[in-house]
């Protein structure tokens, strides 16, 4: 008595996920689009000045010839000329010391970064072991 066997019936083919859910995927598109175009719109709209449909009303103005006329009757007066204190040499040691120490911190990323603080740290060196500091 045997049974027949019977080879397993094939399974009919699998539909890919794109193909199953294609109205999804095209809805999804539909307002990814829909989203970047109000984005970008909007930030149209702030770069123009136009708000809420309406334009800016427009502000009549004077001609450029008069305007450049009003602006050579105004009176110039000259800024007064205001030296910048003199920093104590004690103080220029003090921040010549304060860089130097900022330059120690510095981790070089390659040769010629590392060479170029090195020259910036020898010259800070040698002004505060200088007897009198260079004015700044």
């Amino acid at each position: 008595m045997e049974q027949p066997s019977n080879p397993p019936s094939p399974s009919p083919p699998k539909e890919s996920l794109v193909q199953r859910y294609k109205f999804a995927w095209r809805l999804l598109l539909v307002a990814n689009l829909a989203l970047g175009a109000y984005i970008f719109g909007s930030a149209r709209r702030k770069d123009t000045g136009i708000k809420e449909g309406k334009a800016k009303a427009q502000v009549p103005s004077t001609s450029p010839i008069e305007d450049s006329i009003q602006v050579l009757e105004k009176p110039l007066s000259p800024l007064p000329f205001v030296k910048p204190q003199a920093i104590p040499q004690d103080q220029q040691r003090e921040i010549f010391q304060w860089i130097l120490e900022e330059k120690r911190k510095i981790k070089p990323k390659n040769r010629e970064e590392k060479k170029r603080i090195d020259d910036d740290k020898a010259i800070l060196k040698s002004f505060i072991r200088s007897q009198s500091v260079p004015s700044l």
